[in-house]
């Protein structure tokens, strides 16, 4: 009989069931791994959020990690939230022989409220993040960690670029909201950042999506699958059972699933490609049933979308960098200034130069 691949979580109990350790067990027993816990923490929660938490002893976690570690040796770690210094500086003894450490801090609740002292994100800073293979953040927590502004794609690149030089491998931001009715994720991968956007707000900020995506991560690279690939699979688990699952008809998940693509897709190549047939082409579909799509799912030609993510992005650079109207322009892949002012103008009813000169 084939042993199924032991993959550890190390994080707080959520009561409800809906995140924290519950979760961590539900997920990677349905990707078909053999899970394995530490509780770090007790909570008193309901849907309106946590109202109480005790941490547990040092030598109760570390005594649950050391046990799991010893004897059967887990092939991922996912650590979530851990608020005790010496614990999180005595965890990382623990840990650090594991070849695939997925870290997620739980520095804010879903509603927004701070679960860690500034002493225990320091350890966290210094102890966990150089030894993580990928470390997955908000971007309201990554702002938190790193004392920083986030409010473009650039930004967020330069947060995920110095959570690199902390140590960690890769970095996974999440929820950007540089466009109002949309989610950003970025990975920083080898070097390199692509970009992910989904319009379904709701279902990517339900309370537990986060340490469940950062779970199946761990999950799929247990399994042997690189970064970009146990992204990829940690995500299409993500949607057929949590951001999606209240959807009922199978063609409108299509093509939710198609619209979640189409706005991946102008993330990544929004700087180089404004014209529909390029994104129809590269999803393998008509620009006609493209079009069919977003009328379903939000009610816009792809035209208008691709504009509106382009308009946006120029509004965030006029009003957070020092870039000039030129660089800019070139910058959202533009041919001339000239062209880029008529597209700004059409959009906002004046110049670029004049919305800068109203900030």
């Amino acid at each position: 009989m084939k042993l199924m691949t032991p993959i550890l979580g190390i994080t707080g109990s959520d009561n409800t069931g809906v995140s924290g350790i519950q979760a961590d067990i539900k997920t990677i027993t349905a990707l078909g791994g053999y899970a394995l816990t530490a509780v770090t923490s007790v909570t008193v929660q309901d849907s309106h959020g946590i109202s109480s938490i005790m941490d547990l002893p040092l030598n109760m976690v570390v005594g649950q990690v050391k046990a799991i570690v010893n004897e059967h040796r887990p092939k991922a770690i996912k650590v979530g939230m851990v608020r005790d210094v010496d614990t999180i500086c005595a965890l990382r003894h623990e840990i650090v022989g594991c070849p695939r450490i997925v870290l997620v801090p739980s520095i804010l609740n879903s509603h927004g409220k701070q679960l860690m002292s500034q002493p225990a994100i320091n350890a966290w800073k210094q102890e966990l993040i150089p030894e993580a293979t990928l470390i997955q953040l908000r971007c309201h927590e990554a702002e938190i960690l790193l004392n920083c502004r986030i409010g473009s794609d650039d930004s967020m690149e330069d947060a995920a670029k110095r959570l690199i030089d902390m140590g960690a491998k890769s970095v996974l931001l999440r929820g950007g909201h540089q466009v109002a009715g949309r989610l950003t994720a970025l990975l920083h991968h080898d070097g390199e950042s692509r970009f992910f956007s989904s319009q379904n707000t709701e279902g990517w900020q339900k309370h537990g999506v986060s340490g469940a995506l950062s779970t199946a991560i761990a999950s799929r690279l247990a399994f042997g699958d690189n970064i970009p690939m146990a992204i990829a699979h940690a995500h299409d688990y993500m949607h057929s059972q949590v951001v999606y699952a209240v959807e009922s008809k199978v063609q409108r998940l299509r093509m939710a699933d198609i619209y979640n693509r189409f706005m991946t897709l102008i993330a990544e190549h929004y700087r180089e490609a404004h014209d529909v047939a390029y994104y129809a082409s590269r999803l393998a579909i008509t620009s006609r049933y493209l079009s069919q799509i977003t009328a379903t799912v939000v009610g816009k030609s792809p035209k208008q979308i691709i504009a509106d993510y382009v308009i946006q992005e120029s509004i965030t650079l006029l009003a957070t960098s020092r870039l000039t109207i030129g660089e800019i322009s070139n910058k959202l892949g533009f041919s001339s200034q000239a062209l880029f002012s008529k597209f700004f103008s059409t959009h906002e009813g004046c110049s670029p130069i004049e919305y800068r000169s109203h900030l």
